[in-house]
């Protein structure tokens, strides 16, 4: 059974400016976060961890877009209609692993280590995502309401 929706703590936000506020601040916190992460993880300093964490912020948002596109545009030309688990999962790594592509052998060039080295940095990325993500959601439905849509 769904649960009915809450009053936001802040505002009713809807249309454009949700996204937009959504995706700026989802991204400050993940630059800030991810930044911290990579000077732990490599003894780097602020700042070049900071460069490369907002370079993975604009690769990953350009690939979102892309990847989207690419699916929804393979999506249109399947029989069977809807999102199921399995085209859920399958979209899923689809988008991970392309943007591991790109970011596994950014990340072993920029902070100088191994290819496996900077798959395990990946990794704690996406694991760091998958649940930054699930939290960041909550928090904002809670602060400014549900999407329209998913009323």
């Amino acid at each position: 059974m769904p649960h009915p929706p809450t009053a936001p703590l802040l505002c009713s936000l809807q249309g454009p400016w949700r996204r937009v506020i959504f995706v700026a601040a989802y991204e400050a916190i993940a630059i800030a976060v991810s930044a911290l992460g990579f000077m732990w993880a490599t003894g780097q300093n602020a700042v070049h961890s900071g460069v490369i964490s907002v370079v993975c912020s604009v690769i990953a948002i350009v690939w979102n877009v892309l990847f989207n596109t690419l699916f929804e545009r393979w999506e249109r030309r399947q029989r069977v209609r809807g999102r199921s688990l399995a085209r859920r999962v399958a979209h899923a790594i689809g988008f991970e692993a392309g943007l591991s592509l790109v970011l596994v052998p950014l990340l072993a060039w920029w902070f100088g280590v191994s290819l496996w080295q900077a798959l395990a940095m990946d990794f704690g990325l996406l694991l760091f995502f998958l649940v930054y993500t699930f939290v960041f959601t909550w928090v904002f439905d809670h602060l400014f309401g549900l999407p329209a849509a998913a009323r």
